[in-house]
């Protein structure tokens, strides 16, 4: 850290403002393959270009800086939706907004930044650099997903899951798709001659050769069988709860009402639901404080009902999903995998005391992590796999050993990540965990987008953003265990690592001139 920060401080060795503002604007055009823009051509285009300026940047100071630059266009548009939470409640919170997204961007960019430090250090040289920057670039996707509890939100390898490129996440995972990003967008400055743009065609083929070779054989398994429906109907319902309204004792009684009423309309010609889902968080009391509600309220929806709810235990709280019947309540799963200073405030224990609680929790200074991921077999239905809201971003949580369940659902409050970008990003990385697990998702939000998903991450209906209704489907099948679930990521990191090793040891070698 000591060496990089001294390489850092001289300011001769910045890139000049125009250069920045050029890094910045790649960036933000690499931003736009993300949902809900889709443009992947420009991401490959923007990231070809950053490679190209990351090679040819001269020294591991002015690689450092294009990339940081870079990565702070990419993350601020890319996550900009992580200002909308402080806008719920503006005049308390609405100062805050500017400070997260910049800090948010940063922390992103750092990700990028790192990268362009370390290529130029450890493989210095113009096709050398940009492979070896390519290779770390796929290697930071991955470590993003772990350090700091993890953030794997909007990855190089997301602009792809829309397309039939994206299945190719059955055999390499997300960071497979991050490599196909990568690879693509390296291949012009890699195989170009003397930093010379006419000699970049030839990679610039290459490039284009491998994307039609991802994008065909995605479309070889999309055009497969499907696995058969299940026999089970099961309805989501999304009752479109503001979240600025969304706790108070008005509204949220019109709110519940809103759920109950959509979980017992029938539909002439249509079989009654076997199961009823509702979204995170939807009702306004507490498990434990429920009462006979389990019992009243499968009977007044005619079908058992899975639902998120808080609950408590002494001065601790949970974000947690249930089963209501008419015999009760079902098993408990407590979501584990917590958004930081949004669901619980690191030394939350000991800063309660100052007053300070998690931004997100209605209840308490913050919410206490269940035991982790966990397979739930309730009574009519196939084990599935619950995911709260954010854990549906992570792939390593997904279960795909022994135990593997039959489907996943997913409950979620997209109302805190506002209209434009966040919720379809969330609804795509939620497809994403479907294609690489082979099995099919149910997703129930409270805002939108809820969506029946299936094995191969096609959606088969959705329910807009800011629109109350339900959507009644047959459960999907699943697919048999994909290679992702044998493999995992390492195959994908491997051959990163593979490619880095091999841009440092060809310059070892040109540097002893054997």
């Amino acid at each position: 850290m000591a060496a990089l920060v001294s390489e850092l401080t001289p300011a001769r060795q910045r890139p000049g403002w125009l250069a920045l503002v050029l890094d910045l604007g790649l960036g933000l055009a690499a931003a736009l393959g993300q949902a809900p823009w889709g443009l992947w051509p420009l991401t490959v285009l923007a990231m070809a270009l950053l490679c190209w300026r990351i090679a040819g940047a001269g020294s591991a100071r002015r690689a450092f800086w294009h990339a940081l630059a870079a990565g702070l266009g990419h993350f601020a548009l890319a996550m900009s939706w992580i200002v909308e939470p402080f806008l719920v409640e503006p005049d308390v919170y609405g100062w805050m907004a500017p400070f997260a997204l910049f800090f948010m961007a940063l922390g992103g960019a750092l990700f990028w930044a790192v990268p362009g430090w370390l290529a130029a250090r450890l493989a210095p040289g113009f096709a050398r650099q940009g492979i070896a920057f390519a290779a770390l670039m796929v290697l930071s996707d991955w470590l993003r997903g772990w350090i700091f509890t993890g953030l794997p939100w909007a990855l190089s390898g997301h602009i792809w899951i829309a397309t039939p490129a994206g299945q190719l996440a059955a055999t390499f995972g997300s960071i497979g798709l991050s490599a196909l990003t990568m690879a693509a967008s390296c291949l012009p400055q890699a195989l170009a001659r003397h930093r010379s743009w006419r000699t970049a065609a030839p990679g610039a083929i290459l490039s284009l050769l491998l994307i039609a070779a991802a994008w065909t054989q995605g479309m070889a398994r999309l055009a497969a069988p499907q696995p058969a429906d299940s026999a089970l109907h099961i309805r989501l319902v999304q009752p479109n709860a503001k979240q600025a309204l969304k706790w108070d004792p008005y509204w949220s009684e019109i709110f519940f009402r809103r759920l109950l009423d959509l979980s017992t309309a029938r539909d002439p010609g249509r079989p009654a639901p076997d199961a009823v889902i509702w979204p995170e968080t939807a009702v306004n009391f507490l498990l434990d404080q429920s009462g006979t509600a389990a019992q009243d309220i499968a009977a007044y929806a005619g079908a058992p009902v899975i639902l998120g709810i808080q609950r408590s235990e002494g001065e601790r709280y949970y974000n947690s999903l249930t089963e209501f019947t008419a015999d009760g309540i079902g098993p408990v799963y407590d979501k584990f995998h917590l958004v930081p200073f949004g669901e619980y405030t690191p030394w939350g224990d000991q800063l309660s005391g100052f007053g300070i609680r998690a931004f997100a929790a209605q209840h308490g200074f913050g919410y206490s992590a269940g035991p982790g991921p966990q397979v739930m077999q309730l009574p009519r239905l196939p084990a599935f796999q619950p995911l709260i809201c954010y854990e549906a971003v992570f792939s390593r949580h997904l279960i795909t050993g022994a135990g593997r369940p039959a489907w996943l659902l997913q409950v979620t409050n997209d109302a805190w990540f506002g209209r434009l970008s966040g919720p379809w990003q969330h609804l795509a990385q939620a497809r994403l965990r479907a294609i690489e697990s082979g099995l099919p998702l149910m997703r129930a939000a409270n805002t939108g987008v809820s969506a029946v998903i299936d094995a191969r991450g096609g959606l088969r209906a959705t329910l807009g953003l800011d629109l109350d209704g339900r959507i009644d489907a047959a459960l999907p099948g699943a697919l048999p265990p994909t290679l992702w679930c044998r493999w995992g990521d390492w195959p994908a990191v491997l051959a990163a690592v593979a490619a880095l090793a091999l841009a440092i040891t060809r310059r070892r070698l040109t540097a002893t001139g054997t």
